[in-house]
């Protein structure tokens, strides 16, 4: 009976994807499940989604994105660290400025201003935001909408510039299936997930299996690759569970809130897209990959984009990856730091 009442959501976001799918939209396997279950969302269609699903969507990702990197990869990957410090400073200064705007304009206190701004995972900030007090439903809705908006936006702008396959020669790794591989691969993914939620680490079901897949295939231990139907059904359950965060009413919780966080993305898109273009001439990194790098989007969206549309996944990942743990660490301190020029 406990899977009855995740039906109707299922079924709903396997319609979504079947016809993203067939409409060529842009990463149907999870676009068309967010957007189908966003919409019956905020028609009051029950759309939950289970918690465990959710988790095993995002293992199977941090599984994925491991496997790409193999020594040859870790080696190139090296010579980009002054690029990584430039997307953990970029992202800080996207969220310093988005907190002052919407601390400004959404007429909120500078906690939720701030913890509703900061580029990091929904679940973090919101953890955050509550230990200083700050009204977690709204930065839940702002991370949230934010979410949305880029997961459309960047790859329905890709897919109309031709952006995909431009790295094509840096993606050599492991292709070969191996079914008792690949229960050995995720029983070592769901150690390290559990391992890193033991230690309340950061985001443990994503950067957990990452952990071991990367670990494994740094040191040749390919057990197997993920096959598409897996990577799929997981993208599904990714946007099933972004999805279902939309309910009746959620538009008009906190108009003021969400017009001004709205005007704060596409700001921050258009930052994102001049600072591409000027440093995409002066770097060996090809423009669409370096656009997903810096985008303000999640860990989780935008390896998926850069996997589908096959544009540079280790570097897209090492820089949302790095940027995520900056973001998290800091976020306190600069928190405090801020707060004392603009609090009144």
């Amino acid at each position: 009976m406990a899977s009855i009442k995740y039906l109707s959501g299922f079924m709903i976001a396997l319609g979504g994807a079947w016809l993203a799918d067939v409409t060529h939209i842009p990463i149907p396997w999870l676009l068309g499940p967010l957007l189908a279950t966003a919409v019956f969302g905020l028609n009051g269609v029950p759309v939950r989604a289970p918690a465990w699903s959710t988790k095993t969507g995002l293992m199977v990702i941090g599984l994925s994105l491991g496997l790409y990197f193999t020594p040859q990869m870790a080696a190139i990957l090296l010579t980009y660290w002054p690029l990584m410090i430039f997307g953990m400073l970029f992202s800080l200064s996207l969220g310093i400025f988005g907190s002052l705007f919407m601390y400004r304009r959404a007429k909120v206190d500078f906690a939720t201003a701030w913890y509703a701004s900061a580029m990091g995972g929904a679940s973090q900030m919101a953890y955050m935001a509550a230990e200083k007090g700050a009204d977690i439903g709204k930065v839940v809705s702002a991370h949230s909408l934010r979410v949305l908006m880029i997961v459309t936006i960047v790859p329905f702008f890709y897919q109309y510039m031709g952006f995909h396959n431009t790295d094509s020669g840096n993606l050599a790794y492991n292709t070969s299936v191996h079914w008792f591989g690949l229960l050995g691969l995720f029983v070592c993914g769901y150690a390290c997930a559990r391992l890193f939620e033991w230690f309340k680490w950061t985001n443990p079901w994503t950067f957990g299996p990452l952990a071991a897949a990367t670990l494994l295939t740094l040191c040749e231990i390919h057990l197997s690759a993920i096959p598409s139907s897996i990577s799929h059904i997981s993208q599904l359950v990714i946007g099933w569970s972004l999805g279902n965060k939309f309910v009746p009413g959620f538009f008009r919780s906190a108009p003021r809130l969400l017009t001004v966080v709205a005007v704060n993305v596409a700001v921050s898109l258009l930052l994102t897209a001049l600072v591409t273009y000027l440093l995409a001439n002066t770097v060996a990194v090809s423009l669409p990959t370096l656009g997903l790098g810096l985008a303000p989007g999640g860990v989780t969206e935008m390896t998926i984009t850069a996997k589908t549309l096959r544009l540079g996944v280790p570097l897209v990942t090492a820089f949302h990856v790095s940027r995520m743990v900056v973001v998290i660490g800091t976020a306190d301190v600069l928190h405090r730091f801020f707060a004392r020029f603009f609090v009144k």
